[in-house]
């Protein structure tokens, strides 16, 4: 993928640097519809890494590690739409609203980003123009063609969370994060606190706001759709095993729930 220099700047892709989403199940038949903002860990090749070894990249700063194989695997067992954004959070997040002061962090979990250092108004709006914003409208047609069609959507938000976070450990085993919108919130929380093994997060270890969020207040609550944020602990899915045990639960839970008269 490459695009053409704007902003008086080189261009940020190039023509060996991956497409930014991929699409997977695009004729699925399910109400779900799944969102992996986190899921890549991709810097084009132009920036250097952000000027961070591969190791930090690895880390969860980098990306949300192991989201994309539960994603993916979901998407085929529920038969459902699903899109993973290829590149790192830290070249722009694409869960935060542009006027977020971690859209493009400095620093993060005490690693500062040299290439995000100092960046002038253009090369931020050219990160936002290649990555965020195409990201978004792809999201924004995929609903708008599901509403023409009269088709109803689920809306689900993939992300993991690291164990650890300033020195604290998490013991969620797995998060439920709404905003204003509870319908599918609160039934997913009762429905995996009834599964009996696993210790569930109300709003933890993350709360979603207008402010620091982008997916559940402008996909779902902006347009009236029946939502819902998932965090899943890193290590339980940090394997092919583990995703695919994840991706298995969550598809027994959420079939359960899709016929709920929303």
């Amino acid at each position: 993928m490459a695009d053409s220099g704007v902003h008086g700047l080189p261009a940020l892709l190039g023509a060996d640097d991956p497409e930014i989403y991929s699409i997977h199940r695009p004729r699925g038949a399910s109400p779900f519809l799944l969102l992996a903002d986190h899921a890549g860990q991709h810097i084009p090749r132009a920036l250097a890494g952000l000027g961070l070894p591969q190791a930090e990249l690895d880390r969860h700063i980098g990306w949300d590690i192991g989201i994309a194989g539960v994603t993916r695997a979901l998407s085929g067992l529920l038969d459902a739409w699903a899109i993973e954004q290829t590149y790192s959070r830290l070249l722009i997040d694409c869960n935060r609203p542009l006027a977020s002061p971690t859209l493009i962090p400095e620093v993060s979990d005490r690693t500062h980003i040299p290439g995000n250092t100092g960046l002038s108004a253009a090369q931020r709006q050219q990160r936002v123009d290649a990555i965020h914003g195409p990201y978004h409208a792809r999201i924004g047609a995929e609903l708008d063609a599901r509403h023409g069609q009269g088709r109803p959507t689920l809306m689900v938000m993939m992300h993991s969370f690291t164990p650890l976070m300033d020195g604290v450990q998490r013991p969620w085993h797995v998060g439920v994060l709404y905003h204003r919108d509870t319908r599918l919130a609160h039934a997913l929380l009762q429905a995996l606190g009834d599964e009996g093994d696993l210790v569930v997060g109300d709003n933890q270890p993350y709360s979603v706001s207008s402010t620091s969020d982008y997916a559940v207040p402008v996909h779902g609550e902006g347009r009236g759709l029946v939502h819902v944020e998932l965090e899943i602990r890193q290590d339980l899915i940090a394997d092919e095993a583990g995703q695919l045990a994840w991706a298995q639960r969550l598809a027994r839970v959420l079939q359960r729930l899709q016929g709920l008269p929303w």
